[in-house]
């Protein structure tokens, strides 16, 4: 899956939950973003990377916001 694939996943996901969900497209270092996801008073931040993801970087990124990767369809 690509970034841009798995950004669409991830934005659907928050929308449909409530979670506030920041993407910051500049303070990521070279071509990667910076996510987070502030899920009640808890804020749980990744970095993703650009192109084509992995099945372990799309597990690996979902442990980090504590997300089921299954909850995203991937």
């Amino acid at each position: 899956m690509t970034r841009d694939q798995f950004m669409a996943k991830l934005r659907k996901y928050a929308r449909k939950r409530r979670i506030r969900l920041n993407i910051d497209e500049v303070k990521g270092k070279g071509s990667h973003y910076g996510v987070e996801l502030e899920i009640g008073d808890r804020l749980l931040r990744s970095t993703i990377q650009h192109g084509e993801l992995s099945p372990f970087h799309v597990n690996r990124i979902c442990k980090q916001l504590e997300i089921d990767p299954v909850d995203l369809g991937s």
